[in-house]
């Protein structure tokens, strides 16, 4: 929700997303179109997941997926705490020719139950400014690019 609040108001592009939170949010960027993923509604944190979302993404190539995550490890790779969250967005990494994770500092080396993907095949990793450099130098030296800005 963070990065919706940071877009530019005359940003033209076309979002797509499996969270009806995030859908809402951009109504009100009028040059943004929006497409909501349909699919079952985990409540826990308002996406959608299942089968349903999980087709509706493979029919979507996008240039850029941003992802929000639990946990981040450089060995254990990224986390989520559902194991259909986890399902989805490996889906969604799948259809992005760029995957960037934004993770605040409480979530850098952190583990949750539900691996996502490895550290190598996302593009890169968006974190606070005073996000310590012991961990995110550890995931640069996975190929992690990695940028610091307000989350």
């Amino acid at each position: 929700m963070q990065l919706v609040r940071e877009l530019a108001p005359d940003l033209r592009a076309t979002v797509v997303t499996h969270s009806p939170s995030i859908a809402c949010a951009l109504a009100d960027h009028a040059h943004v179109d929006v497409v909501l993923i349909g699919g079952a509604l985990f409540k826990h944190s308002l996406v959608t997941v299942g089968a349903a979302a999980a087709e509706a993404i493979s029919r979507v190539r996008a240039d850029l997926y941003f992802m929000g995550v639990t946990g981040i490890r450089a060995r254990e790779g990224l986390s989520t705490g559902d194991f259909e969250e986890a399902q989805i967005k490996r889906c969604l990494i799948r259809q992005a020719a760029e995957t960037w994770v934004l993770a605040s500092n409480e979530k850098l080396g952190a583990a949750s139950s539900h691996t996502i993907a490895a550290c190598r095949e996302v593009t890169g990793l968006v974190v606070q400014p005073d996000a310590p450099k012991t961990r995110t130098r550890e995931l640069e030296r996975l190929g992690l690019r990695v940028r610091r800005a307000r989350l």
